[in-house]
This record gives structure tokens, C-alpha cells and sequence, in this order.
């Protein structure tokens, strides 16, 4: 009896903590009036949030793009489960380990990069724990074409050229490297382009050279055993395609360089931040010792309520209080983890949004002699148009930078990677 008691002491105290520490208000969700504008004509977005890939071609809302392949593999389990869902509850569920077997599972398949294709298409590549595949799907018909589709198939910042047959993207090694491959639009002719223990990303084509391009590089830190234990900062090089040199174009010891994208008149556009260097200092030391004892008494309190759902299907917490969504808890944008929590209850709101990554995430113009211009801040990805028009997030919503003037056109949680493209007028029929 004593010991019930001490447990459910322990239990208030610990949701007593989490409430004031961790739970955000409506307030600091950073909710707001400001209503998104209709895009301009012509101009179509899309964006990936939380593995699910949308798009917005006109004044309507953005509508989810549905892949055939990931619905065909969905019914696929649904049938299995079905077929095995006499099996739950019984002998036939427990393995010769003495474990439950897992009868049935869900497809876990995310939109993992996605651009514009002849005017009325989207490219875009899905993966798995597994097999990656390369699709393409037309926004008229809904018609999904499967171009390439392996296992360890890893592949991210899709950039074709100006002809619309060659494609650059980032290929993801289960070592934790990274390298640049090309390869034309058919899925065919897949060439590595660069190599070495680092993280090569977010490659893009030069207007006007078709033998050179540019991407982000970081280089890879090892401990004995080989696992990455940190990432250098992020710097832009230039890659001659003929004879295969690299020169570095941007990279300073204290600042990230991403993505990097060049414009019909030269001009070089980036991402650029703060490089977070990778420390353990005696200041952490000591806030992990004094943190020590509420961190325990937050993981009894979550294995108690686990057991509760458990044996009662009934949580240990209340319903009262703002909702909080799973998936903003802590995300990664651009190879930064970010805590979401923190960010929405102590950032300041930049045209009616709290943005989830900070202020000195900039957007930088750098034109030909060398002047640098700051177009925007609180970026956490963005697109350029082959007419020069520019779409950013900053993590919770999109918008469209005219004559360095920021206009709110949608708002989303966890926005991530950013499409944007001129379309034509749909053809009469």
C-alpha cells in the first residue's frame, strides 16, 4: 500500500513538471489572424510536411498528393492482417521465443523529395526502411509513373536542368556518407559524381554551364569503431564535370552554407546559419546532475502510464489542457535538430507565424562582384523559379518574397522541403 502510494505521488509530481515545462499554450503555438493570399497566376508550390508531400496550383487550399504505389502497398498489409487477424490473442501469436508476434504492420513510406516537371507533372522519390523508388505523377489525370525503383535506393534534392532530361540529386550510403549522382530522366545512366567520407547535398545545375555544378559538403567525424559521431560545417563547391576538379565557393569555420542555387543573371542564392559546434562542456555536466532527478521521475511517470494504456486503455494524464501534436515535438530540418516545443513557445512571430527555426537561418543574394544582400530570415528551405521567383519556409508556413517584401500564401505545420515552379494554363478540351 505504502509503495502505491509513493507511485502515484511520484506519478503527480512528475505530470505536475511536464505540464509546466513542456506542455505549449495556445499563445505560444503562435496562432494568428493573418490569413494566406491566393497564389499569383501561373504560380504553383508544393511541399513536404511530416513525409506527405502537398501542392497548390491555384486559390484553392493545398490538397495532399496520394501515391498509387504507397496505397497499393497499404492494401496489401490490410489483406495480410486480414488474413491473419484470427491469430491475435491466441497460441498461434507467440513465437519460440516467447515474444508476440506482430501481426501485420503498416507501410512506412515517406515523400522524401519532390520538383516540378513539365509544367503539369511532380517528380518526387519515396522510401522505406528498404527500397527507395523514383516517381514521377501528373496533377491532371493523377496517373503516377514508377521511373526507378531498388532496395538501398537512397535519394534527396531532386534538381533537374533547364532541358528537363538530366537530374542531380544527394545519394544517402547506409555508412552515414553522402554523395552527388546524376542521372537522365528515364532513371537510367546513374553516375556518382562525387566521393569521399562526407555528406554532399542540395546539388543544382549552372545556368549557362552545362559542365559544372554546385552542392553543400560536410565533411564526416569517425570514432574508432566507425560510427559518425559529427558533422563538419557545411561549405558550397563547385564541381567541373570535364575534368573533375573541385574549388570551394563559399566556407567559413563558424557558419553552415546550404543550398546553394544560381539564377539566369548569376546570381548566387544560399541558406546561411550558424555552425553548432559538437561540445560537452562542465556547463552541461552540471545541468545534466541537476536535471538527473526530474528526467527519472519523467521516465517512471511514462513507464507507469504505459502499463495503464496497457491493462486499462486508459492514460494516466487528462484530456484537459491544448492538444499537443506527436510530430512537434522535436524535428529535423536541414540536418539540424530542432526542438519544436521550445521554438514555438519562445520564438517571436514573423508575419503572424512563430517560425521554427531561428532569425539567423538567413537567405542571402550574392551577386557577381561579390555584395551579399539579405532577402529574408528564419529560412528553413526554398525554391527558385527559372524566371527568378522565390518560395521559402520557415519551418510552419510558405511564403512569396517580391522586392524584398514577404506575402504569407499557406500555412502548415512542419514544413519542410520546398517545390516551386511557373505553370502554363491547363489546355481546353
Amino acid at each position: 500500500m505504502h509503495i502505491l502510494l509513493i507511485l502515484a505521488a511520484i506519478a503527480a509530481l512528475v505530470f505536475w513538471f511536464y505540464r509546466v515545462t513542456e506542455a505549449p499554450t495556445a499563445a505560444s503555438m503562435g496562432a494568428s489572424s493573418a490569413a494566406p493570399l491566393p497564389l499569383p497566376s501561373g504560380l504553383a508550390v508544393a511541399f513536404i510536411a511530416a513525409g506527405k508531400l502537398f501542392c497548390k496550383t491555384d486559390g484553392g487550399p493545398a490538397r495532399q498528393i496520394f501515391s498509387p504505389y504507397i496505397q497499393e502497398i497499404e492494401d496489401r498489409l490490410a489483406r495480410g492482417k486480414e488474413r491473419h487477424a484470427w491469430k491475435e490473442n491466441t497460441s498461434f501469436q507467440v513465437s519460440a521465443s516467447g515474444q508476440m508476434r506482430q501481426i501485420g504492420s503498416e507501410a512506412n513510406i515517406q515523400f522524401n523529395s519532390a520538383l516540378f516537371h513539365q509544367d503539369r507533372a511532380l517528380l518526387y522519390f519515396l522510401r522505406d526502411k528498404g527500397i527507395g523508388g523514383l516517381f514521377s505523377y501528373d496533377l491532371d489525370t493523377g496517373v503516377e509513373t514508377r521511373i526507378l525503383h531498388k532496395q538501398y535506393l537512397d535519394l534527396s534534392d531532386l534538381h533537374l536542368d533547364a532541358s528537363g532530361r538530366k537530374l542531380l540529386c544527394s545519394s544517402a550510403g547506409k555508412d552515414g556518407a553522402a554523395n552527388i549522382v546524376s542521372l537522365d530522366i528515364e532513371g537510367n545512366a546513374l553516375r556518382e559524381l562525387t566521393g569521399g567520407d562526407t555528406v554532399d547535398a542540395a546539388p543544382a545545375w549552372i545556368p549557362g554551364d552545362e559542365n559544372s555544378l554546385l552542392y553543400q559538403s560536410a565533411g564526416l567525424a569517425r570514432n574508432p569503431q566507425g560510427y559518425v559521431v559529427a558533422h563538419g560545417n557545411s561549405t558550397i563547391q563547385k564541381l567541373n564535370l570535364r575534368s573533375g576538379s573541385i574549388e570551394a565557393v563559399l566556407e567559413a569555420p563558424g557558419l553552415d552554407y546550404l543550398h546553394p542555387r544560381v539564377c539566369a543573371r548569376g546570381n548566387l542564392y544560399f541558406i546561411r546559419r550558424p555552425y553548432e559546434r559538437p561540445t560537452y562542456s562542465s556547463e552541461n555536466i552540471l545541468m545534466d546532475t541537476l536535471l538527473f532527478p526530474f528526467r527519472l521521475l519523467r521516465a517512471i511517470f511514462h513507464y507507469l502510464n504505459f502499463f495503464s494504456l496497457m491493462y486499462s486503455r486508459k492514460p494516466l494524464t487528462g484530456a484537459a489542457g491544448p492538444a499537443v501534436n506527436a510530430d512537434l515535438k522535436e524535428v529535423i530540418l536541414k540536418g539540424r535538430r530542432i526542438n519544436a516545443e521550445k521554438a514555438l513557445r519562445e520564438g517571436k512571430s514573423i508575419n503572424g507565424i512563430v517560425p521554427l527555426v531561428p532569425r539567423s537561418w538567413e537567405l542571402v543574394m550574392r551577386a557577381p562582384d561579390g555584395a551579399e544582400t539579405v532577402l529574408a530570415t528564419s529560412v528553413a528551405s526554398y525554391d527558385l523559379t527559372a524566371d527568378g521567383t522565390i518560395v521559402y519556409s520557415n519551418g510552419r508556413a510558405l511564403y512569396l518574397l517580391e522586392r524584398a517584401n514577404a506575402t504569407l500564401i499557406l500555412k502548415d505545420d512542419l514544413v519542410g522541403d520546398v517545390a516551386a515552379a511557373t505553370r502554363q494554363a491547363t489546355p481546353a478540351h
